[in-house]
């Protein structure tokens, strides 16, 4: 058996590993679980640890890779060269045991921002106002620095209210 990588269409991983799956091929899919900024506020998010890929573990020369290329929400398999690309079993398990078995995902429980990330007040009295990240106060404030007149000052603000600057 060898695990072959998938290139999938945008944002079709979902779609393609459940079509291979109705194909009869095993299918891996990994997921990360994050939080991410959606419609003004913070939300959980699963989505692919690595976005279009995925992969299908194929007995090659007994099981016809063809059908996979054809299958919906897939764009091609990986090749180099003539030779399609293979995942190691060992890198496979690896990934395997790095996702939560209730979740089906890999979850990461970091805040988005790290002390000295540059973030932006996004609502709230302090909005509009550009600081750097200090550390988090609880589970839903952090320590901003922060220049107000004329001078860097340490404020709290709800870490809703947060958006990464760019």
């Amino acid at each position: 058996m060898t695990w072959l990588v998938v290139h999938t269409k945008s944002r079709g991983e979902e779609q393609a590993a459940d079509q291979l799956v109705v194909q009869g091929y095993e299918v891996f899919l990994p997921r990360i679980r994050e939080r991410k900024r959606r419609q003004n506020r913070w939300q959980w998010v699963t989505a692919p640890l690595f976005s279009r890929y995925l992969f299908v573990n194929v007995p090659l020369g007994e099981q016809s890779v063809a059908p996979i290329r054809s299958t919906v929400g897939v764009s091609t398999l990986i090749r180099f060269g003539q030779s399609l690309a293979s995942m190691p079993d060992a890198v496979i398990e690896y990934l395997r045991s790095q996702q939560s078995p209730e979740l089906e995902a890999r979850e990461v429980e970091d805040w988005p921002h790290k002390p000295g990330d540059q973030v932006e007040i996004l609502a709230g009295p302090f909005e509009g106002l550009k600081g750097i990240y200090q550390l988090p106060r609880g589970e839903d404030r952090a320590l901003l620095m922060v220049e107000l007149l004329g001078r860097q000052n340490s404020i709290v603000v709800h870490t809703e209210s947060l958006g990464q600057v760019v």
